[in-house]
């Protein structure tokens, strides 16, 4: 069972959730911090490794050396972390970065909520977590990176590390909008831990710290040797900029409020903000507009975060006709998977012009789940989600290494049958 400061943590999620809030905020927490996972089509801890798990697999985090200097500060003014794992052999010289992901704050109320837990503040972090999925480092579960050297970094600003510190207010509640700022330190941590003579390095990140991705991908390509092969995989962070069933831009109101609040503008392509409101350019669509390297965007064509709160937010479904079809797709109408299926219609004719990228790859699965990369089961097993034979794992390293395209559009729902399909009831 999920612990208290989790499931308050995820608050500024939904602050419109006000009825089946318990419900669903538990199953957010479980995809999110991997506990307990229950599917509608088979039953499977997601958070189970598939090789025996030893001292080895737990990973201590590393606080932020030079964060009081430098001001690189979480909400509460606390320093940022991370989790590093010396790669070997022939892995050695290469790294993958995760960013955490975990939703934001886009109120003054919801962050300083938000700085008292483990997304606000260090001082309430796990010390050590358990890298699995595409931080494993068993060949079985992690067939093309699990010798590299891996890193976790910890997310919490509340602004997918794109805050900035002038924009803090100067009235007594002490948050620290300093995003961008934690992303430069912990970059110029790594880099002389060995990042800065890398040959390959993958930035990886999921939800929020997809969204991450997405805003720094290019950032981190400079960072690199001209000679290293850098490329981004975004996964679950393909955020649509979508009207609700009730006719509201939930979404995009909502990121106005980030952008307002944290100054997050300033981190975003210069050349989108001069053409278009701030808070449009934080959605991915028109971010990779502007971005020269590489990116894999892995996202299912049926997220259960953007169908709870960007497609059907509570405040969207008062007489609760979409109740038990958000908690789970084989309780929804005929009608209902009609506008499912225009949502994810949707998302295909956001990626439209990113399919004719050949340096980008693609994976959009048909399942209702949310973050896939960080799972063992979900990223690679004999049991994992596949689209044309191939798991995750297998698409994303054949992309990254050029063995093939991979651009993967599964069919409609329900026509897989190897998805792991979310069901909160």
């Amino acid at each position: 069972m999920a612990t208290v400061p989790r499931l308050r943590a995820l608050l500024w999620w939904r602050k419109w959730s006000k009825k089946d809030w318990a419900i669903v905020a538990f199953g957010v927490a479980v995809i999110l911090f991997a506990f307990s996972f229950f599917f509608d089509t088979r039953s499977v801890d997601l958070n189970r490794p598939l090789e025996p798990t030893t001292t080895a697999d737990l990973v201590d985090l590393t606080f932020l050396s030079s964060a009081k200097d430098r001001g690189a500060l979480c909400l509460d003014g606390s320093s940022p972390g991370y989790h590093f794992q010396k790669g070997f052999g022939s892995g050695s010289s290469n790294w993958l970065l995760h960013i955490e992901g975990g939703g934001w704050c886009n109120t003054m109320e919801s962050c300083l909520q938000r700085k008292t837990t483990h997304l606000g503040s260090s001082t309430l972090m796990e010390r050590q977590v358990h890298f699995s999925g595409i931080l494993s480092r068993y060949p079985s579960e992690n067939p093309d990176f699990y010798d590299w050297n891996k890193v976790k970094i910890r997310y919490c600003d509340g602004g997918s590390f794109a805050g900035h510190w002038d924009n803090e207010l100067k009235n007594g509640t002490e948050l620290f909008f300093r995003g961008q700022l934690i992303w430069e330190a912990i970059m110029d941590e790594l880099l002389s831990l060995g990042l800065s003579i890398a040959k390959q390095a993958l930035l990886s990140g999921c939800s929020a710290g997809g969204l991450a991705t997405y805003i720094h991908c290019d950032g981190f390509r400079e960072l690199l040797p001209k000679d290293a092969t850098v490329k981004c995989l975004a996964d679950a962070g393909f955020f649509l900029d979508e009207k609700d069933v009730f006719g509201n831009y939930t979404m995009r109101s909502f990121y106005r409020d980030v952008v307002g609040l944290q100054g997050v503008a300033k981190s975003l392509p210069k050349s989108c903000v001069k053409t278009m409101d701030s808070s449009k350019c934080l959605f991915p669509r028109e971010i990779i507009k502007y971005t020269r390297t590489p990116i894999f965007i892995l996202n299912p064509a049926y997220d259960f975060w953007q169908v709870q709160h960007i497609l059907v937010p509570d405040v969207s479904d008062l007489r609760d006709h979409w109740y038990k079809c958000r908690l789970s797709l084989k309780y929804c109408d005929p009608e209902q998977i009609e506008i499912l299926q225009g949502f994810r219609n949707s998302l295909l004719r956001a990626l439209s012009d990113f399919q004719q990228n050949k340096e980008g790859g693609l994976f959009i699965n048909s399942c209702f789940i949310h973050c896939q990369s960080l799972m063992a089961e979900t990223w690679h097993s004999p049991n994992s989600p596949r689209v044309n034979n191939k798991t995750i794992a297998e698409s994303v390293g054949d992309w990254f290494f050029n063995r093939r395209a991979v651009n993967e559009i599964d069919c409609t729902y329900p026509c897989n049958p190897t998805c792991y399909n979310m069901d909160f009831t």
